[in-house]
């Protein structure tokens, strides 16, 4: 298949999708890109706004894999919004902000424009969800084939970096870059899930 991986950060979602696929990543990070192409030199890296990538490109593509930014929906950012820390300061990186509504326009967008295979992944939201998802894990996900859930542990996932590069297969300690490392990796999707998913779809 032609897949395109919207938003691929260094490709936790794709870690296990061999190299069998025509496969071309979008990630606005140059940085993250980078790490991203030297984990997987067959794949095309785009330096790019993943959401206008799709809108330009998707008829290009049999399978679209699309995981938006999800802060602005988390229940983590929402149960931290409004509380203090001993010292009376406030939890500035989780201020309350506007969800971002691209999330949305993609499911909508890829729904009634693509023809071919997508997923539509993210957070589990503070809010009723204003399109009904599937479930996976600790996934939302939108998509026009059917997934079967799947328990994946957390383990790593909010642990050091050396935890949690080695929950999702990554060593970051090659890499010199700017960007929070353990930020990098928490916004990995567990490969497990990528693989489960991209099997899913070929049912």
């Amino acid at each position: 298949m032609k897949i395109l991986n919207l938003y691929a950060g260094i490709g936790g979602n794709r870690k296990l999708w061999g190299n069998e696929h025509e496969i071309t990543a979008v990630e606005y990070n140059e940085e993250i890109a980078g790490i991203y192409s030297c984990e997987f030199p067959s794949d095309t890296v785009i330096v790019a706004d993943a959401h206008q990538y799709l809108l330009e490109h998707y008829k290009e593509f049999d399978f679209i894999w699309s995981s938006p930014p999800c802060p602005s929906h988390s229940s983590v950012r929402k149960s931290l919004a409004n509380k203090k820390r001993k010292d009376g300061t406030t939890f500035e990186q989780n201020k309350p902000i506007y969800p971002e509504m691209s999330l949305y326009q993609e499911i909508i967008f890829l729904d009634n424009y693509f023809d071919g295979l997508f997923v539509v992944e993210n957070v589990k939201p503070f809010y009723k969800p204003l399109i009904t998802p599937q479930k996976c894990g600790r996934h939302c996900l939108w998509a026009n084939f059917p997934v079967k859930d799947i328990k994946v542990s957390d383990n790593g996932h909010f642990g050091t970096i050396k935890e949690m590069g080695k929950a999702k297969g990554f060593d970051l300690s090659k890499y010199k870059i700017k960007h929070r490392k353990d930020q990098i990796l928490r916004n990995c999707v567990y490969p497990e899930v990528g693989l489960h998913i991209l099997k899913e779809s070929s049912k």
